[in-house]
């Protein structure tokens, strides 16, 4: 035999009906794609864009002038971190996914919500801007904008999730 034949063909054929590591069938679509379509697909788009902006603007700076700005340039690469993360939990799917996914979000609207109301009470802090100084807003708002939408598109993607 050299192909996937009789019952363990079967088991494998029923295991996707069924979905992975307990979670139910999904009709084909699966909870990973309905994370990443429609407005989901938009966010995954933008994450992954803070990602590579995040990321290459934290290693330009963290290798050529850490020393101007050291705790700005961390908190920059702590963002390129946490976008990462989103981006691959969007991705990804899944329950397990969506509640990282979740945590995520939120630890990141924490830190925009911290870092942005530091620079506004002490400037001297940060010589140097980082993604989420001012609530963002030398990025229209976006890293202050994009968490609560995640959020908000989560919990809705799970509702749409129950209700099939």
């Amino acid at each position: 035999m050299c192909g996937r034949e009789g019952p363990v063909a079967e088991r494998i054929a029923a295991g996707r009906a069924k979905g992975t590591a307990g979670e139910p069938a999904t009709g084909g679509t699966g909870g990973a794609r309905r994370l990443r379509e429609g407005p989901g697909r938009l966010l995954v788009t933008l994450y992954g864009v803070f990602t590579v902006g995040a990321a290459s603007r934290s290693v330009y700076q963290l290798s050529t002038r850490f020393e101007e700005a050291p705790l700005a340039y961390l908190l920059s690469a702590a963002a390129a971190l946490v976008y990462a993360f989103i981006t691959v939990s969007l991705v990804r799917g899944g329950e397990r996914a969506r509640r990282a996914a979740r945590a995520a979000c939120a630890a990141e609207l924490a830190g925009v919500l911290t870092v942005g109301t530091w620079t506004l009470a002490d400037p001297s802090a940060f010589p140097d801007a980082t993604v989420w100084s001012d609530y963002g807003m030398g990025y229209l708002f976006l890293p202050l904008i994009l968490p609560v939408t995640g959020l908000l598109w989560l919990r809705r993607s799970r509702a749409g999730a129950r209700e099939r």
